[in-house]
């Protein structure tokens, strides 16, 4: 399905789109991303309604926890969500204070500022970086961390696109094995890891810019002016074949802290 608007038409308006928070419904209409088969929004709002005291890490503009929150059968006592990303936080306050939730500043790759072993569940959807040896510090001893990930050389169709072919180790980053040895090094089991590749589609280029304006690792430094003879190469073929086609990856994380051996 291409576009009767000009390029520049859709361009501005990618360009203009406000990119804070997580919110994806803007898309609607141009632009897909299949889902995972595990239902990460409804398993959260299982797991929720068991716990007691929980932690969002990176909750973006609380869309996710929100969600989960309303669909919970039961209220934890405690729910914290921290966020990195300074325009995110007022936005996530905004929507999480109704449910009770505080919401606190915190940069990604600090130290959580909560005292040891205080949640029993601690989530996060997409974090940037999980911190695991902060993430095992914060849980109570059999506490779960409960998480979905974005996996390996996720949409790097795109990436590869603007940006030519990416050395290997950039597409090997993020790999869920590796994740998988870090976390019990930081003293958790985990579950097998689940991992899957989805199917995204472009279907104008002003999708495709707001969407890399918005997910600032994918192309860094993006702007339309720095890139505009790539844009206009992606405008064309998406025009002639009707989309862009690119995978994203995600992989499920449920991992235990370890409880303390008998005795000690």
């Amino acid at each position: 399905m291409t576009s009767p608007r000009s390029f520049e038409d859709l361009v501005a308006e990618g360009a203009a789109v406000p990119v804070d928070g997580w919110d994806f419904s803007w898309f609607e209409g141009r632009a897909t991303e299949a889902r995972p088969s595990w239902g990460y929004a409804r398993a959260l709002a299982g797991r929720l309604g068991r716990a007691a005291a929980v932690l969002d890490v990176q909750t973006g503009g609380g869309e996710v926890l929100d969600g989960a929150l309303g669909a919970a059968g039961h209220r934890p006592a405690l729910v914290v969500a921290t966020e990195g990303w300074a325009p995110n936080v007022p936005r996530a306050a905004a929507r999480l204070h109704p449910h009770g939730v505080a919401v606190v500043a915190a940069e990604e790759g600090a130290a959580l500022p909560f005292a040891d072993g205080v949640f029993d569940l601690v989530v996060s959807r997409h974090p940037v970086r999980p911190g695991w040896a902060e993430i095992a510090r914060v849980l109570r001893p059999g506490g779960t961390y409960f998480a979905q990930h974005v996996g390996p050389a996720s949409a790097f169709e795109l990436v590869e696109f603007f940006l030519g072919p990416q050395p290997q180790w950039a597409r090997s980053g993020r790999d869920p094995e590796r994740e998988r040895a870090d976390a019990e090094a930081a003293g958790l089991d985990v579950l097998p890891v689940r991992a899957e590749r989805l199917r995204m589609e472009f279907h104008d280029i002003g999708a495709v810019v707001h969407f890399l304006r918005k997910v600032v690792w994918m192309v860094p430094g993006f702007t339309v002016e720095a890139y505009v003879d790539r844009v206009r190469a992606l405008h064309e073929r998406i025009e002639a074949e009707g989309s862009f086609v690119a995978y994203s990856s995600r992989h499920l994380v449920d991992a235990r802290k370890k409880r303390p051996a008998a005795g000690a």
